[in-house]
């Protein structure tokens, strides 16, 4: 379901196999119609497009509307820690997704939490400074980050559609790979070609920006992501994709 059937991403799904609806998720009568005769659905919305309260209401209106539809197996991408009680309002509202999906009783579903995306380097956020020689990054040096490839993450969710009976009720967090900013600068830095040094943001400044991300920095700095990441691998059997090997393979024009 896209908003954009008439996009390339649309259209390679679409060579592939795939029946695209034009759907969005604002529009619950567009999601029925997407949702009809379904035995399974992903669902994932978007803190950073359309607002913390917004994106609660997409989360929870699609696990309603899936659950009316008669889906059998949901698997919703939530967040790494959602169930920690971090106080950030973007991860406090996946919770609150997560908890309606459990009260729809499903027959069947999986929560994935993934962390810190690694194509969050390459996004607009920080890759004009990368091209300026800098990683800018509100967090203290000697912080630890977890990250991952989003091509990982449908590894897990295919894991989860591929065997739904094991992977019913289960509620994964899922990263690939840690490092600290300065570690992650000379690994970004190797890929790009480039010298590239981590300058931490004042954090006052990012709260200006967004108070949102400004206390997730805070809380990467005072708590932060905690996956067991060899254990994952041992138990799933998904080799992780680590920085470097993500970062090898990017674009960074």
């Amino acid at each position: 379901m896209t908003r954009k059937p008439e996009g390339e991403k649309a259209r390679d799904l679409a060579a592939s196999g795939a029946e695209v609806f034009q759907g969005d998720l604002d529009e619950p009568t567009s999601v029925e119609l997407a949702l009809a005769g379904a035995w399974g659905a992903f669902a994932v919305q978007n803190t950073w497009e359309a607002g913390v309260e917004r994106e609660e209401e997409q989360g929870k209106r699609f696990a309603e509307l899936a659950k009316k539809a008669g889906v059998r197996h949901l698997v919703y991408t939530s967040v790494g820690s959602a169930d920690r009680g971090t106080g950030i309002p973007h991860f406090e509202n996946k919770c609150r997704v997560e908890e309606t999906v459990r009260r729809a009783a499903f027959p069947s579903y999986t929560i994935l939490r993934p962390v810190f995306f690694m194509e969050n380097f390459a996004s607009p956020w920080f890759l004009p400074a990368l091209k300026e020689g800098k990683l800018a990054v509100g967090v203290r040096p000697d912080t630890v980050l977890q990250m991952i490839a989003v091509q990982d993450i449908g590894k897990y969710a295919f894991r989860a559609f591929e065997r739904s009976e094991e992977m019913n009720r289960a509620e994964v967090d899922i990263a690939g790979d840690q490092h600290t900013m300065p570690e992650t600068a000379a690994i970004l830095g190797k890929a790009m070609g480039r010298d590239v040094q981590f300058v931490r943001t004042p954090i006052e400044e990012v709260r200006k920006w967004s108070p949102d991300y400004a206390a997730m920095l805070e809380w990467f700095d005072r708590a932060g992501y905690d996956v067991d990441i060899p254990a994952l691998e041992k138990r799933f059997g998904i080799r992780p994709t680590s920085l470097r090997e993500w970062a090898g393979g990017a674009s960074w024009e």
